[in-house]
């Protein structure tokens, strides 16, 4: 009895010491996806359950056509619902249980449910799934002969000019090398570029490259990637070829300030110029005194001629009249030190007659 006990016990330890190799093997084999059922019509829902992951990652859901789990989605998620996507996180062991509902993607099954990364490292998984009711068409036969690959990671070189500062199209260029790892030359390889910002879809473009790449040679490869007119944020450049995603690289792009410098000047300029303006015009229609002439206060020349002279005078002598001002403004008629003199001199004597008298011809 004693010695089941001691193989009981020693199984249980060995059980123990055993089951987290296991999780580790399972998490070192990668993300995995299950979907509750393998078939379901527009308008149901799934779970879609997974382990494997990072822990407390941020997943996306998502049901993708013409993509199956041995190839992937090959047109990217264009060719998925996105807008019936979910979101989940992981728990503390990377692994997750959420409902999926069920819609159709743009293009036609075989679909999948698509489980990606949306921060940090890029890992992805596949689950077979069918839309009940959707249109079915076969994939599109995977290229023979000549089998590109990468051979260095991505980068992306240039800078940010002036005109950026003010809300111009940034602009880097893509820099990568690749190998031919097939056994025929490559002609001419068209790649697809896009650039997604955030948790959005990917907007491509293709590119081709000139150039024959033989058996067994590399090459290295650039291609122009711009934005929009005043893009800032985080962004991501995606590569593809043949449908075969081959690599991601992020792009923080800066705020364009210099709009932003714009717009204050612009708030302070505008206001400051329309209020001279209105006091301009008030000065111009505001009514005018009488006779159309501006006051003028007394200056200290005029003041010094008006002010009476005190002491200094004997009674009886008369001040000697005052030397004509050379004021400006003042006319020798309208002189102020000649007011009262307005006319001509003459003889003002009791002697003399009031009235002339007519002398005949001697």
């Amino acid at each position: 009895m004693n010695g089941k006990m001691r193989i009981a016990a020693v199984t249980a330890v060995f059980a123990l010491l055993l089951l987290p190799l296991t999780a580790g093997t399972a998490s070192a084999a990668g993300p995995s996806v299950e979907v509750s059922e393998p078939q379901a019509g527009t308008g149901g829902s799934v779970v879609v359950s997974g382990r494997g992951w990072r822990p407390h990652a941020l997943l996306m859901l998502l049901v993708c056509g013409q993509a199956s789990p041995s190839r992937g989605v090959i047109g990217g998620t264009n060719s998925c619902a996105n807008g019936d996507g979910r979101a989940v996180t992981t728990d503390a062991r990377g692994a997750f249980s959420k409902k999926l509902p069920v819609s159709e993607p743009p293009v036609p099954c075989p679909c999948v449910v698509h489980v990606a990364t949306v921060e940090g490292a890029k890992a992805q998984a596949d689950a077979a799934f069918q839309v009940a009711g959707h249109a079915v068409e076969p994939l599109p036969a995977q290229p023979t002969g000549g089998q590109l690959s990468m051979l260095t990671d991505t980068r992306l070189s240039g800078s940010s000019g002036l005109l950026t500062w003010f809300g111009a199209p940034p602009s880097r260029t893509l820099v990568f090398t690749i190998g031919n790892a097939g056994t025929s030359p490559i002609k001419n390889p068209v790649f697809q570029v896009g650039t997604s910002h955030g948790v959005f879809a990917p907007q491509w473009e293709d590119q081709e490259w000139r150039g024959t790449l033989a058996p067994g040679g590399k090459a290295r490869i650039k291609l122009p990637v711009e934005l929009g007119a005043g893009a800032h944020g985080d962004y991501t450049v995606s590569l593809k070829y043949g449908g075969k995603m081959l690599a991601e690289q992020p792009w923080g792009v800066g705020r364009p300030w210099g709009v932003t410098l714009f717009w204050i000047l612009v708030c302070v300029v505008v206001p400051a110029a329309l209020f001279r303006a209105g006091m301009a015009i008030v000065d111009r229609i505001r009514p005018r005194k009488a006779g159309g002439l501006r006051h003028r206060g007394l200056r200290l020349p005029e003041l010094a001629l008006r002010l009476p002279k005190f002491g200094g005078q004997k009674p009886g002598a008369h001040a000697a009249p005052p030397a004509p001002s050379t004021l400006p403004w003042f006319t020798p008629d309208a002189d102020p030190g000649t007011a009262g003199r307005l006319s001509a001199p003459h003889d003002d004597s009791p002697t003399s007659p009031t009235t002339p008298t007519r002398k005949g011809i001697t």
